[in-house]
């Protein structure tokens, strides 16, 4: 008895993810024998072989979960779900339905462009479509290097918002080129035109879309994250293309139907698009983000979590903050005289100068060369402190005070303000920072736009370094 016993004993066991491990166990022969366990893994070939049934030699619902065990491996990522962030099958089901609504939004393009160029019509010159299509190429590679040089460095910062400013543009991009056919002597302005918000939207979408695959990659698996959406992306595109291959022939001579089906593809494209950003869940912080979980820490006493925060942040206003907060800029912005800097100074024991201009709602903050992430994060709380002063809503007692000195006050008094906001800030911080880290907040990292210069100044006694 002892022996058998011994022999049903589990030896070991294993599990494919998350899924529930199954266990094994000695035969009376001396080999291993494995638990055929229905509920093991996600569509593993455990959960999907029939008992007394040979793998491979399924038939009905089996073979039907070998072929989604199948597509599972091809389309999603390796380890999924664990080795994912937990918003990424709600983002990229949204996203596979605006990126098939756009293919067949360009499918109507494409058709209006070669349209315009003539394709079918036997008096059209090769040369004159020739030279339409080199400026319309020109003009879009001058434009995807001004924008990455103007707006490269602010693109991961904000990754919600270009990934939809992206989108939408793209369709008007695509407006423009049905619309181009229909004005012959403005078709080249036209599609120039067009092919520069295009060529946009490709260094906006392309750099925030790598921005997204660091924060759902979770096993640094960004390779494979960034391989599989592409899968993903190639599968939709060519479902477009064969739902395009019968719908053009349909709309192709009707315009006003053309017309109506980009119209109602666009308006699922740009749903689709602002449901998938808005499923987002990111944990690091930016300045809307921050603002938001500042202003209810002020308020309430508690930090918002990531879920709660995303959920409010602005995708549109957020281009356009009512403070205006630069970090990282040159001292020489901040002070032009000896007596300037010791004012600005005194009294200032974090590696950060701030500068507050009260009439103009602006705060420049210098950083130190051994400035670190929270430093930067507490600069950031501070100068957003500042901007608070000058609005309504409740605040905590210290800060309450000071808000009735600044809208009573002369504005001269800026740099008074901003070294007792410092004091405050000396209490109040730390509790912020802890109410991050305990509600799922990354401060170890952050997206707030921080621009490369660093200086040294006589430092203040007892000068801390976070």
């Amino acid at each position: 008895m002892a022996d058998t016993a011994s022999l049903r004993a589990p030896l070991c066991t294993e599990q494919f993810g998350s899924g529930a491990p199954r266990s094994c166990s000695a035969a009376a022969d001396g080999s291993l024998q494995w638990d055929r366990a229905q509920r093991w893994g996600w569509f593993s070939r455990a959960s999907i072989t029939k008992p007394g049934q040979h793998e491979g030699g399924g038939r009905g619902p089996w073979a039907a979960l070998t072929t989604l065990s199948g597509l599972r491996s091809v389309l999603l990522p390796q380890g999924f779900p664990d080795s994912v962030s937990p918003d990424y099958l709600q983002y990229q089901l949204w996203d596979s339905v605006q990126a098939f609504a756009s293919s067949l939004s360009g499918s109507l393009a494409t058709q209006a462009v070669l349209q315009g160029l003539g394709v079918g019509n036997a008096k059209a010159s090769v040369s004159a479509a020739t030279s339409t299509w080199l400026v319309k190429d020109s003009t879009g590679m001058l434009g995807r290097i001004i924008f990455a040089w103007w707006k490269g460095s602010k693109l991961d910062c904000n990754a919600k918002q270009w990934r939809l400013f992206a989108d939408i543009l793209n369709d008007t991009a695509m407006f423009l080129e049905i619309m181009a056919p229909m004005y012959p002597i403005f078709f080249t302005m036209t599609v120039s035109t067009s092919n520069l918000a295009k060529c946009i939207v490709g260094v906006a979408g392309g750099a925030t879309r790598a921005a997204l695959t660091m924060h759902q990659a979770r096993r640094n698996n960004m390779a494979d994250v960034s391989a599989k959406d592409s899968s993903q992306e190639t599968v939709v595109n060519l479902a477009g293309l064969l739902v395009s291959l019968l719908m053009l022939p349909l709309v192709s001579d009707c315009l006003s139907l053309s017309f109506g089906c980009f119209i109602l593809l666009t308006a699922l494209h740009i749903y689709a698009n602002y449901r998938a950003v808005r499923a987002l869940v990111l944990e690091t912080l930016n300045e809307s983000r921050l603002q938001l979980v500042l202003k209810h820490f002020l308020q309430r006493g508690e930090v918002l979590e990531p879920a709660s925060a995303n959920q409010m942040e602005p995708l549109w206003t957020g281009f356009w903050p009512s403070l205006s907060l630069s970090l990282g800029v040159p001292l020489h912005h901040l002070v032009s005289s000896v007596s300037e800097l010791k004012q600005l100074v005194e009294g200032h024991q974090e590696p950060y100068l701030l500068c507050w201009n009260q009439s103009q709602n602006q705060v420049q903050v210098a950083l130190s060369q051994v400035a670190g992430p929270e430093t930067v994060l507490r600069a950031a709380t501070h100068g957003l402190i500042l901007g608070a002063l000058q609005e309504d809503g409740p605040l905590p007692g210290e800060l309450a005070e000071l808000r009735d000195r600044v809208q009573a006050g002369p504005k001269n008094e800026s740099w008074i303000l901003v070294r007792e906001t410092h004091q405050v800030l000396d209490t109040l911080f730390p509790k912020f920072l802890k109410g991050l880290q305990a509600a799922g907040w990354k401060t170890e990292k952050h997206h707030l736009e921080v621009d490369e210069w660093r200086a040294t100044w006589p430092l203040s006694p007892e000068k801390k370094v976070l």
